[in-house]
């Protein structure tokens, strides 16, 4: 029954990632990789998998690129993934079981929740919210939404009880690089929305001091970092160091104005 699923990715230099993803996707007939003209070992990776296929498209926004990568899936649903995210064996069992049983009346669209892992270490918690992640082809679509992509789904959706795990392996550098381009992209965001319109996250993140100090302690108190060793600290510098580099952008956005 998951011959109805094809999954998608969009890759770029995702060499450290893209095998342990691909791995976890054997039972698929057809995977549709979107890269965006890597130039590290990606596309030989990827090579070794023969039921991916390949379509190079020029980067310009994750909303286009996501959406000419619908355009490419012929099943009537789609997994959504990031090269970085990694199917557990429970949510492969779980997503067998619902599309087994003929008796049950599937939704239109599913939210996967997240099992952060730091270097594979699985963390007891995360900021990331469910992704809605499978989804009925011709009931959704994206749209932009500040530095990333929304998924809009016509209909109704429900969530999964399994994990993605998340399990970014890519260099700090190139972890940097990229936070710096989406929060140029999530600072226009927040200096072009009235403040009646953000939510009290926002909110905070516009006030620019309070946000660091926030997310580090919503981290490792709140979320149980501190109880997952270096592996909870690590992920703790990281989240602060996004919304530095967050603040940073704001006050150089203010700045010009």
């Amino acid at each position: 029954m998951l011959n109805k699923i094809t999954p998608l990715i969009l890759t770029y230099n995702e060499a450290p990632n893209i095998g342990r993803t691909l791995e976890k996707l054997d039972w698929a007939n057809r995977i549709v990789v979107i890269d965006s003209f890597s130039d590290d070992q990606t596309l030989e990776m990827i090579s070794q998998y023969p039921q991916v296929e390949v379509y190079q498209r020029q980067f310009d926004t994750h909303t286009s690129q996501w959406n000419y990568g619908l355009e490419q899936v012929k099943t009537e649903w789609v997994l959504s993934l990031d090269a970085d995210y990694v199917m557990s064996e429970a949510l492969i069992r779980e997503i067998q079981l619902m599309f087994k049983n003929e008796h049950k009346e599937l939704l239109d669209g599913y939210f996967i929740k997240f099992r952060y892992c730091v270097f594979g270490k699985p963390l007891r918690g995360t900021i990331l919210p469910p992704r809605q992640a499978l989804f009925q082809k011709n009931k959704a679509i994206y749209i932009d939404d500040g530095h990333t992509q929304l998924l809009k789904v016509e209909g109704k959706s429900g969530l999964l009880n399994s994990h993605i795990n998340h399990d970014d392996r890519k260099p700090l550098s190139r972890w940097l690089w990229a936070q710096d381009r989406y929060m140029k992209i999530e600072s226009k965001k927040l200096l072009s929305t009235p403040n009646s319109k953000l939510g009290l996250g926002d909110r905070l993140r516009k006030q620019k001091v309070i946000a660091p100090i926030v997310i580090f302690f919503y981290c490792l108190i709140l979320k149980g970092g501190i109880l997952d060793g270096w592996a909870g600290w690590y992920y703790a510098w990281q989240r602060v160091l996004a919304e530095v580099l967050l603040a940073i952008r704001l006050i150089e956005l203010e700045r010009q104005e």
